[in-house]
């Protein structure tokens, strides 16, 4: 592979990485560093710290005895995707590769990659919720406001009043956030940080508010392995919603209360000559991924599910 070949697909490789975590709804998860170490493919290390609380401090004995207990957590990523594609080669010249194959990339990354990741993050914190009968009910139609304040004052008392939090609305708890009085009193635009971007959002109360399609507000979705044939036909890949999926209309959370670890391969890119295939471009893409949920924060995600 040529140094040009080689360059190319680090670049692209770089580009759609930061697209992943600027345009994805669920990216800013990414920006939540934590002390991760791949030991494989799909399978990271992350250590768990527990400590012993305080006790009285006794003027004769000093101190007492506490312990500190460091332990590595293994997680193997669940989501492991990926597809191949051609570009034949007579639909550009080498020098027009880079913008055309740019181009196509950064289109399935956007229409395919990002609304799946967001789909799979949404459905593993909508199932969170429910699991730990985390939810609020009511009619967001007339009392969105209502149930909004309530999720946020539950993960007040549980977790404390410093807590940053987010919500994700899906288009039917939006229609009742717009309709609703209190709220046209109360919402804002604040700056938003995400993948090292600033962008712009409607928030109440100083919580973010991130509205999200209802198609990827669902809580189980199937994923397609994109090579088996039959019913249903699953080769044309990416997701559907599982036929026996809730509706998420509203989940907020802690900002901090989740990671998003990805591990994304290099895009592999061969030329036709080195294309054993066919006379054309080959581009093979790859992402690992998952979302790991601090066990101690699990008490602050609230979902409306219906």
């Amino acid at each position: 592979m040529s140094i040009n070949i080689i360059t190319l697909s680090e670049k692209m490789t770089g580009e759609l990485d930061r697209a992943v975590v600027q345009k994805a709804m669920t990216g800013f998860l990414s920006d939540n560093a934590m002390r991760a170490k791949f030991v494989g493919a799909g399978t990271v290390l992350i250590p768990d710290v527990e400590f012993s609380g305080l006790g009285d401090y006794c003027r004769d004995g000093g101190f007492a005895q506490g312990s500190i207990n460091v332990a590595n957590t293994v997680y193997e990523l669940a989501m492991d995707r990926g597809r191949s594609f051609l570009l034949d080669a007579q639909d550009c010249d080498e020098s027009g590769i880079p913008g055309l194959a740019g181009h196509v990339m950064g289109e399935f990354v956007r229409t395919k990659v990002i609304p799946e990741m967001d789909a799979y993050v949404l459905s593993k914190l909508g199932r969170i919720a429910r699991e730990s009968q985390q939810t609020v009910t009511g009619d967001p139609g007339t009392e969105a406001y209502a149930m909004f304040t309530e999720a946020c004052n539950r993960i007040y008392n549980s977790l404390g009043y410093d807590e940053e939090l987010v919500a994700f609305i899906n288009g039917t708890v939006w229609a009742g956030f717009q309709r609703s009085p209190e709220i046209s009193r109360f919402i804002a635009v604040n700056d938003f940080k995400q993948g090292g971007a600033d962008i712009k959002v409607r928030s109440i109360n100083g919580v973010p508010l991130i509205p999200a399609p209802d198609s990827r507000m669902k809580t189980a979705f199937i994923f397609y392995d994109g090579r088996t044939e039959g019913l249903p036909d699953q080769t044309a890949g990416g997701f559907v919603p599982d036929p026996q999926a809730e509706n998420i209309g509203m989940l907020v959370m802690p900002k901090r209360a989740a990671s998003l670890v990805k591990k994304t391969e290099k895009i592999r890119i061969f030329d036709p000559d080195k294309n054993q295939q066919a006379d054309a471009w080959k581009f093979d893409y790859r992402l690992y991924y998952d979302l790991i949920v601090k066990e101690s924060l699990r008490p602050g995600i609230v979902a409306y599910i219906y």
